[in-house]
């Protein structure tokens, strides 16, 4: 056994010596190598780091890069992502770009798009400012952009980097300014006081969820819509990090600007991934959180509204919601123009299921009643006239905190603290 009265540096690296470690680790202490560098864009910088390994990203507004590249980028579907990676390791790493966006653009051809809007000289800057090289080498810092098709509202990506044996897979969430999100005006943390909170085991969960409203309602609290067929069991960021993560688009606010993109949309077809979506009503308020995924055009997509309720569970937020697929467009005497829903709301309702569960963003599953069954024979009808069947049932998923493979995804049984209620 070595003795303690080796001291000093030399002593520390005979130590590393004997015990097999390369001595380039006693030196972790010394500078890194600064490689090719790209400043910044802003100052909106997210860092995540994985042992010897540190990624820093900020993704600047569609303002911000005109100002930066001289040419709107964002109007040719091209977003910059900065990234910097700080390798402190004596290994060799890998960028892997494909992980933020599969269809991302070369640094090259990015160039070119704007070389009919700007001089030569802002073309070749861009082209400069590319990550050229996506091996790191050992203790050295790189960045550079990385030029990504648009997300606007928060840009959901993955930076993966290889090499040393056990990869580096980080996740970000980087708010991007430009849209007016409906989300960011609702007070989560203070819609309901501590006295108001009720916490609950699970047999407490389902009898309080079976007693739920089984639908949607309209401004005034009087008329039944779509049914509220969803419950999920997590953190506000956790669930909101889930639907980003399995491809979901945040809900512009209902506005001007929001408004002439819509119609927009609707007359030449187009996806209008942000677009608003109608106020419905659950505890005499509008929806907490809307969220779509769009399709193949405004008049197809999936959205779906959430509420959070009083009820926690192991101290987790409980809430209630609704889906809808979107598969066209019809006239209606309440809103002139409305999207028609596909009247098989528990296919939808399954769809969802099997996204969160694909997407790595589920723990555990149930079902619970409340909606109360509407035969195929005998449909109800929403708030504009469309007609839906169902099982009544509700699906109610745990979020996971950490991706979790399908695999290893829990099927909970909660039938034996059914109680056979129905909301009203």
């Amino acid at each position: 056994m070595m003795k303690r009265a080796l001291h000093g540096a030399c002593a520390q690296l005979l130590c590393l010596l004997l015990l097999g470690v390369p001595a380039a680790l006693a030196q972790q202490g010394r500078p890194l190598f600064q490689g090719e560098q790209t400043p910044p864009p802003n100052d909106r910088l997210y860092t995540s780091t994985e042992r010897d390994l540190s990624v820093t990203t900020a993704v600047p507004s569609a303002e911000e890069t005109k100002s930066i590249f001289g040419a709107d980028l964002y109007r040719k579907n091209i977003q910059p992502v900065w990234v910097q990676v700080e390798n402190r390791s004596d290994e060799t790493l890998f960028l892997t770009p494909v992980s933020l966006d599969p269809a991302y653009y070369s640094a090259r051809e990015s160039a070119s798009r704007i070389r009919a809007d700007t001089d030569a000289q802002r073309s070749a800057e861009l082209e400069r400012s590319g990550i050229k090289r996506l091996l790191v080498e050992p203790r050295s810092i790189q960045s550079g952009y990385i030029f990504t098709s648009v997300d606007e509202g928060t840009k959901s990506f993955n930076v993966d980097v290889i090499g040393g044996g056990e990869p580096y897979l980080m996740s970000f969430f980087v708010p991007v300014p430009g849209l007016k999100l409906d989300h960011y005006e609702v007070d989560i943390q203070g819609m309901y006081s501590e006295q108001e909170i009720v916490n609950v085991d699970l047999p407490q969960l389902v009898a309080q969820l079976e007693t739920m409203p089984c639908c949607v309602r309209d401004a005034a609290g009087k008329d039944r819509g779509d049914p509220l067929n969803l419950v999920f069991i997590g953190e506000t960021l956790d669930l909101y990090y889930a639907f980003l993560r399995a491809g979901w688009d945040e809900t512009e606010t209902i506005y001007s600007s929001s408004l002439l993109k819509t119609a927009a949309s609707a007359l030449t077809g187009g996806r209008y991934r942000y677009s608003p979506v109608s106020a419905l009503y659950v505890f005499g308020r509008s929806q907490d959180v809307a969220m779509q995924r769009a399709r193949s055009s405004i008049h197809e997509r999936n959205h779906l509204r959430l509420w959070l309720t009083p009820l926690r569970l192991e101290g987790k937020p409980v809430w209630i919601g609704q889906i809808s697929r979107d598969i066209g467009v019809h006239f209606t005497w309440r809103t002139i123009t409305t999207h028609k829903i596909d009247p098989d709301v528990d296919e939808t309702r399954e769809f969802l299921l099997e996204d969160m569960a694909y997407s790595q963003s589920l723990e555990k599953f149930g079902y619970v009643g409340g909606v109360g069954p509407a035969p195929y024979d005998r449909p109800r009808g929403n708030l504009t006239g469309d007609p839906y069947f169902t099982d009544g049932q509700r699906l109610v998923m745990w979020v996971a905190e950490e991706q979790r493979s399908i695999s290893d995804i829990e099927v909970m049984d909660l039938s034996p603290w059914y109680t056979g209620n129905t909301g009203d």
